[in-house]
């Protein structure tokens, strides 16, 4: 009997790096029955993302309201997600890094006893309010999931010393490298797809971004919020005065928090672009052809390594210690002057930028999906025996 595997993800994020993990999932239709559930925590910025992949998903929550708060989101999904496991009785549940919806789905499981499987498990800070809530959801998944699939070393030891047992950890690499891989594939495949993007760009920038210099800047975490948010901001528009042959483009994030300060602070600056949220096969491909990344980002810190680009992180602790030792990125948190001096840096010295812009695989090489779906399929003949 086919075993039944449900795959829940709220964000963009999620998403992007579950995508891969369905489609091998996909290949083991003789043994699995695979139902996606969308929780909708992402809704503008997720569609995009569904449609490009050509992904359709078995069940959509639509739990987002405006205004909500994490109570109200956490309850909302942890009752609306149960409908779903009682209809549908998983055997598995799959879910990814440290969302909300990654912590309620979880939660809501081990209410009811049912095998929840970790996708990039054992990211750590160890401080419970940096990121917030993240670092708390990712925590409260590690001690409800049976199996751990951990994209580092690194993330496996911070597991075991947790108290997880070490047969239950998988190093895996990240699947967001499988998912730019997979991406890069299908620019790479189509033309029109390719021709599509810059004409895309084009219509949202007034520069030639393929001959010109320009910096990838992101901004969206909720300790970015406020005062943290006005001193990032005074720091680029400083060094975009300084600079005034390199562009920033700045898609900026939808939340309030984020959107009424950026506006108001970087108006009409003609070397800051700010534009709306990008698709991602947009985003990828600025991402390759920019100078560096300033960005408060999770993802990035793995995505831009992997493309040979340094990255600014504007966080004051990381859960991705190996891009910070392995000298590819630089935490600054929200600090002016830091900002500005390493921003400098990368763009006057050479010798500098030339030792952070180098390609490695610390997040993997792209077989990220393939070492989770044969442990994944490993496990069910196991159990069916």
């Amino acid at each position: 009997m086919k075993k039944k595997i449900l795959i829940v993800f709220g964000t963009r994020p999620e998403a992007i790096k579950m995508i891969p993990v369905i489609n091998e999932i996909k290949k083991k239709t003789n043994i699995i029955n695979l139902k996606i559930c969308l929780t909708g925590q992402h809704t503008n910025l997720l569609h995009p993302i569904l449609s490009f992949f050509n992904l359709k998903v078995n069940f959509d929550l639509k739990v987002m309201k405006k205004n909500q708060n994490l109570i109200d989101l956490t309850s909302v999904i942890m009752k609306k997600i149960s409908f779903v496991l009682d209809k549908f009785k998983p055997n598995y549940v799959l879910v990814h890094g440290d969302t909300t919806t990654t912590f309620a789905t979880s939660l809501s499981c081990f209410y009811k006893k049912i095998n929840v499987m970790h996708v990039e498990a054992g990211l750590r800070t160890y401080n419970i309010n940096s990121p917030f809530p993240e670092e708390f959801n990712r925590l409260i998944t590690s001690k409800i999931s049976i199996m751990h699939y951990a994209p580092t070393e690194t993330n496996k030891k911070n597991l075991i010393k947790e108290g997880i047992d070490n047969n239950k950890i998988i190093v895996t690499g990240n699947t967001s490298i499988d998912a730019i891989l997979l991406t890069k594939n299908l620019i790479k495949k189509s033309k029109f797809m390719k021709s599509q993007i810059i004409l895309d760009l084009k219509n949202l920038l007034n520069f030639d971004f393929i001959k010109e210099k320009y910096i990838l800047l992101t901004v969206h975490r909720r300790e970015n919020f406020g005062n943290a948010l006005i001193n990032i901001l005074k720091a680029i528009k400083e060094i975009a005065n300084n600079n005034k042959n390199i562009h920033f483009i700045f898609p900026v994030h939808p939340n309030p928090n984020v959107k009424k300060i950026v506006y108001s602070k970087l108006p009409n600056i003609h070397n800051i672009h700010l534009i709306k949220p990008l698709e991602y096969q947009n985003f990828i491909f600025l991402l390759q052809k920019s100078l560096f990344v300033v960005s408060d980002s999770g993802g990035l810190q793995e995505e831009a390594p992997f493309l040979s680009k340094p990255v600014i992180v504007l966080r004051d602790f990381t859960e991705r210690s190996e891009v910070i030792n392995n000298k590819q990125a630089l935490i600054v948190g929200s600090n002016i002057k830091k900002i500005i001096y390493y921003c400098e840096k990368l763009i006057k010295d050479k010798k500098y930028f030339l030792k952070m812009a180098k390609t490695n695989f610390i997040y993997g090489n792209g077989n990220a999906s393939k070492i989770i779906v044969k442990n994944l399929t490993k496990l069910i003949k196991e159990n069916e025996k």
